[in-house]
């Protein structure tokens, strides 16, 4: 027969191990932290270098979310990541201006191109992006947009923009509400033009047949920044965990490796670090 003082035994035990459960779980997800970030940094492969090392300094382990621009300031807002790295300049700064975002740091640039098939028939190579989304417009060629609220899709609004043209509703202009290295590969599949960061073209470019046509214009430049979020938002938000990440990515380390990464392989770096640079320096 179970007694009263066996009872009250059994419930304190059952409660201390409840504790102890509650605390190893606890534990277990304070080392645990959520990056959410562009498709670029994963499909250039950076990330596969920078996790590794930023776990093994710091004890955490990183879940890596690889979506949109837009998407991770969603999760973001939402309290569904401890730290974003993405590179949509304007939808950061009103990210921050709303409050969702307590620190915004500049950690690397790259810069976008415009590919297409090597005979190019809207003839869009050498000239600037305006000229080329124009003659792209003129010829009916088929421009292929992630369409998925990116930093990419954000910046190639911008560019109908200023060449004062809508793509949307034409027959020639597609969206995939994809990735960039998804994108890429549908483009190359129907042999049309896209815009994508330089990073991801050259990690894909042996298996895609798309010739840069257009770079090294002014308006292509791609930032990235490493942003802390707002505990005030969401209690879920690893506060610490998310501030070791950014404060990992503008580290001298870390900035070095970021300099160096794709210098083997590629002859020249894929991203060009910027911590402790001043906005204005690069046009910002």
């Amino acid at each position: 027969m179970i007694t009263k003082q066996m009872l009250t035994r059994m419930t304190t035990v059952a409660a201390t191990l409840a504790i102890l459960v509650w605390g190893s779980v606890a534990m277990a997800s304070s080392k645990s932290i959520i990056l959410a970030t562009t498709t670029s940094t994963q499909d250039s492969g950076l990330l596969d270098v920078l996790v590794p090392m930023f776990e093994k300094e710091s004890g955490y382990q990183v879940k890596t979310i690889s979506v949109g621009s837009g998407q991770a300031m969603k999760m973001g807002e939402k309290g569904e990541a401890d730290v974003l790295l993405v590179h949509s300049p304007d939808a950061e700064k009103k990210f921050m201006t709303e409050g969702f975002g307590v620190s915004r740091r500049l950690v690397m640039h790259n810069d976008f191109v415009i590919v297409g098939p090597a005979a190019d028939p809207a003839r869009v190579k050498g000239g600037t992006a305006a000229e080329a989304m124009k003659r792209i417009t003129r010829t009916g060629n088929i421009f292929v947009s992630r369409g998925d609220n990116s930093g990419t899709h954000a910046k190639e609004k911008g560019l109908w923009k200023g060449a004062a043209i809508n793509p949307e509703g034409q027959k020639w202009y597609q969206q995939t509400g994809l990735g960039m290295g998804q994108t890429l590969n549908v483009a190359a599949e129907k042999k049309c033009y896209t815009i994508t960061d330089r990073a991801t073209y050259l990690a894909l470019k042996k298996n895609l047949g798309l010739d840069i046509l257009v770079e090294g214009d002014g308006k292509l430049l791609n930032v990235y920044h490493v942003i802390e979020l707002n505990p005030v938002k969401s209690p879920k938000i690893n506060i610490p965990g998310g501030k070791a990440f950014a404060d990992f990515m503008v580290a001298r380390k870390t900035q070095d490796v970021i300099g160096r990464f794709g210098v083997d392989k590629y002859g020249a770096p894929l991203f060009f670090p910027d911590a402790g640079k001043k906005p204005e320096s690069l046009g910002l």
